[in-house]
């Protein structure tokens, strides 16, 4: 166990490293921040000063250096764009994405494992072969598309909701959330669908195929042949296994849903990390941008780790396989 989890600590490291380089780089071949800061007034004076100040001047091996020791601390620089400390920015950000990831991450999980349940219980009907074309359209259909005719349905023919922003919020601190407001709850409802409508299908998709699997295996028939009702074999045993690489994908997928959260973030200018994103693109702000490319990766790296240790925790195979392989 602890060599498995030393090995993953070190893949992890690994990997954070080249995002970090990749990072890096957008600094040396992207725009120009010195430009960016002064504009193309500035004196010859003023742009050698700035560089020095922001030990641009500095060899290349030295600059990165010193960008892993400010990334390691949270810190990197100014935004271009706004003047401010990127680090808070995304503290002002970070709640709404996390709320609207989580909210479309329990839909997915809430709707997506019953539906699949059911799509492979009932093989063959109606209910199963309209949840299986509705799992089609969800993860055919760009996510944009979705936004927007949610948009014009609920908030444009319907006018049940609001189509923009996050309404009400409420101060925790450092923290902000719209859960504690209804305001908040009726501007969260549609960007959260759009969100988790492609999860959602996955994991229906997902847990059907496993389910349909599951019960072609010889303990289910040995299960059965003991006599134990249907509703004893699906749900204490099929469910059961079938739900182990559901766990691994649904991990994944949290953190695909707080990386891309920029399209729907956009359509409804949410105001979270994704639209600062967007925004950062479209000024070539680079501090803003590497930034997000760090957070990202390193929400991607910590989730697969946690993942990998409940998947070796959960399945039995993998630590009898690994003692096996060290004898």
């Amino acid at each position: 166990m602890l060599a498995f989890i030393l090995r993953r600590l070190a893949q992890a490291i690994v990997v954070m490293g080249a995002v970090a380089l990749i990072a890096f780089l957008l600094f040396q071949f992207v725009g120009d921040p010195v430009t960016n800061l002064l504009g193309q007034e500035a004196t010859p004076e003023q742009r050698a000063q700035l560089r020095a100040d922001l030990g641009l001047d500095r060899p290349a091996v030295v600059q990165f250096a010193n960008f892993i020791g400010n990334a390691v601390r949270g810190e990197f620089g100014l935004s271009l764009r706004q003047g401010r400390k990127v680090s808070a920015l995304f503290v002002e950000r970070m709640p709404a994405t996390l709320e609207l990831a989580l909210a479309a991450a329990v839909l997915a999980l809430v709707l997506g494992i019953p539906m699949g349940v059911v799509a492979a219980l009932r093989r063959g009907s109606w209910l199963a072969q309209f949840l299986m074309g509705f799992s089609l359209l969800g993860v055919s259909l760009p996510t944009f598309l979705i936004g927007i005719l949610l948009i014009l349905l609920f908030a444009v023919v319907l006018n049940w909701l609001p189509s923009f922003g996050r309404g009400e919020v409420v101060s925790l601190g450092g923290w902000t959330t719209g859960l504690l407001t209804l305001d908040g709850w009726r501007h969260l409802v549609l960007p959260s669908i759009t969100l988790s409508i492609f999860q959602l299908a996955l994991i229906m998709r997902l847990v059907r195929a496993e389910m349909l699997e599951v019960l072609r295996t010889d303990y289910i028939k040995f299960a059965r042949a003991r006599g134990l009702s249907e509703r004893t074999v699906y749900f204490s045993h099929a469910l059961k296994n079938t739900l182990v690489p559901v766990m691994t994908i649904t991990g994944l997928q949290l953190g695909g849903l707080i990386a891309f959260a920029i399209i729907t973030e956009t359509v409804f200018q949410w105001p979270g990390m994704g639209l600062l994103f967007i925004q950062a693109v479209q000024f070539a702000d680079i501090p803003v941008m590497a930034a997000y490319l760090c957070l990202i990766s390193l929400i991607f790296v910590v989730i697969n780790l946690v993942v990998d240790l409940l998947y070796f925790v959960v399945d039995p195979r993998l630590r009898i396989d690994r003692a096996v392989a060290a004898h």
